[in-house]
């Protein structure tokens, strides 16, 4: 817990939760037209499951490059400040510190989602959602979106750790974003290999095209894609771990 404290204290004054909330008002203004032009031109879009399916969508897009941006900025100051030495005097071990950088990480990534329920219920609100409040559906939905920034923070932390220069971590990040936007052009194979297309496949509802209009569909997320989504992550922390351990300071 001292070590998780620390990481709090030395990015206090990087404004990362001013940064991340404005990177998420730029998702929802988007998601927020796009939903309202689609009710404007079919009333019965005007569902629950439209604003889910939306976020989990756009999720595939901004969360790996705001996951990017956020590890990066925590992990930064490591390299610039030459800090690593100082902190290992204390004789406080690197796994430890590699830990408590994560969960800092992963802290505020779910503060993120937590505010994306909370829009989905605002915008229900102002568009007078038909239904009660779908919390099942919400709580799948904040369970995939962070198993699958599990997958991607462990990989992101990994490179941004790893190599002093945070660009390489970065265009990662922005790459991986262009493979969640894309994603649903690729076949299931190929899905299965990239983890930021995790955010959409791990969502709770599906869209279906239609000749006229498409529909929303419930979708049962398969024990397969879970596993590969646990399987990465486990993977990703443990090479991440083990290489910044071993590496000279």
């Amino acid at each position: 817990m001292n070590a998780l404290a620390l990481e709090f204290f030395k990015i206090r004054r990087k404004k990362i939760g001013l940064m991340l909330l404005m990177f998420l008002t730029v998702e929802w203004l988007w998601v927020f037209m796009s939903v309202s032009r689609a009710i404007a031109k079919n009333p019965d879009q005007a569902v629950w499951e439209a604003a889910i399916f939306s976020i989990s969508s756009m999720n595939g897009l901004f969360m790996p490059i705001l996951t990017a941006i956020v590890i990066s900025r925590i992990c930064d100051m490591e390299h610039k400040g030459a800090t690593w030495k100082m902190l290992l005097a204390t004789n406080v071990k690197r796994s430890r510190l590699y830990g408590a950088k994560f969960a800092c990480a992963m802290s505020l990534l779910l503060l993120g989602v937590l505010a994306q329920c909370a829009f989905i219920l605002l915008l229900g609100w102002i568009k007078g959602f038909d239904g009660a409040i779908p919390f099942d559906l919400l709580i799948r939905f904040a369970g995939g979106s962070m198993l699958t920034g599990l997958a991607v923070a462990a990989l992101q932390q990994w490179l941004s750790l790893g190599l002093k220069n945070q660009a390489f971590a970065l265009c990662l990040g922005m790459l991986g974003g262009f493979a969640g936007m894309t994603a649903g052009l690729f076949p299931e194979t190929v899905r299965r290999l990239l983890i930021w297309s995790y955010y959409m496949d791990l969502g709770p509802v599906a869209y279906q095209y239609g000749e006229s209009s498409g529909t929303y569909l419930i979708q049962q997320v398969s024990a397969g894609a879970v596993a590969a989504a646990v399987i990465m992550a486990i993977l990703f922390y443990a090479a991440g771990n083990l290489t910044v351990t071993r590496q000279e300071v």
